[in-house]
């Protein structure tokens, strides 16, 4: 890895946050196209939000391929190339395949609906903000700072009181992240998983095994919460090693955008360690998900993949 790589991905992120409040280049519609012709409560103080993970995660992974195709690892003016290519081909290169962006929004509608079972009244902001994970992820800490200051502004302007995130990335991003840079921070944040009720839970799969997120499991105290949720309802496959809360390996997702082939060794390992136990697998968060299938398909191992959203349902 160059430093120029990491310049790279720091000038791209940071100059399409100040044009689209989204991390790469991309058309902004795609994140909100998952509430047609649904209801929301406006005033209800609380808002629902995506932070547009789920229709981001396969833009990640594409936006770092195409960097390294430009030969941005290996510095130099290849690098900067790829910076303008980036930028400026950006909505062209830079889009969910039609399937992909299906199944994301598909997945949104599955916790929304999730929710309006439980009673849950939210809203959604018009123009919801990414949440600036990825910028403190790469270690751009002053630029994440900056940033989440911004964000913080718009749930303030917009008198938010709560907020339900919907993945492991944003949840951490405000619940931990959030406070500890933005001392005035005083904003609840809540998983969607922590408003599920386990007797209202029906799983759709007879069998799986789980790739839990590593910051559910280890920093945002989600293992139990989701082991609760399938207790007793599906054929669960465990290994006190490969799924202990402490002891199961990651996807690889995190250094995805700065070691790519170390990430995609990872990855490999991973699917062939859970492949182990059940072709069924279940991971909890977007980007998991990408890697997880980027692994499945490099190590040749044939799974079955799917979000924890869904094979879950609320009855």
């Amino acid at each position: 890895m160059s430093l120029d790589w990491l310049r790279v991905l720091r000038d791209v992120i940071t100059s399409s946050l100040k044009d689209s409040g989204l991390p790469f280049p991309m058309d902004k519609s795609i994140c909100s196209r998952w509430r047609e012709g649904l209801e929301f409560d406006r005033d209800s103080g609380t808002i629902f939000y995506t932070s547009c993970l789920y229709q981001m995660a396969p833009v990640i992974e594409r936006a770092v391929m195409e960097l390294e195709r430009f030969g941005v690892t290996k510095g130099g003016a290849l690098a900067r190339l790829a910076s303008v290519g980036v930028k400026f081909l950006g909505k062209a290169m830079l889009r969910p395949s039609d399937e992909e962006l299906v199944r994301a929004n598909g997945i949104v509608k599955n916790v929304y609906g999730m929710l309006k079972a439980m009673g849950v009244r939210f809203g959604v902001l018009d123009e919801e903000p990414y949440s600036g994970a990825l910028l403190y992820e790469l270690g751009f800490v002053g630029e994440f700072v900056e940033y989440a200051r911004e964000v913080y502004r718009v749930f303030r302007d917009n008198n938010v009181r709560e907020v339900i995130t919907i993945d492991p990335h944003t949840q951490y991003t405000l619940e931990r992240l959030y406070p500890r840079y933005i001392p005035e921070f005083n904003i609840k944040v809540r998983s969607y998983l922590d408003y599920l009720n386990p007797s209202r839970i029906r799983v759709k799969l007879d069998e799986f095994t789980m790739h839990d997120s590593c910051l559910y499991a280890r920093y945002l105290n989600k293992y139990e919460t989701i082991r609760d949720l399938v207790k007793g309802k599906s054929n669960v496959k465990e290994d006190p090693v490969l799924t202990g809360k402490d002891t199961s390996h990651c996807c690889g997702g995190p250094i995805e955008s700065t070691y790519p082939s170390v990430a995609k060794a990872v990855s490999i390992n991973r699917v062939k360690e859970l492949a182990r136990l059940s072709s069924n697998i279940v991971a909890q968060c977007p980007i998991c998900y990408v890697n997880l299938r980027r692994g499945a398909e490099e190590g040749s191992v044939s799974i079955r993949l799917f979000d924890l959203a869904e094979v879950i349902e609320v009855v």
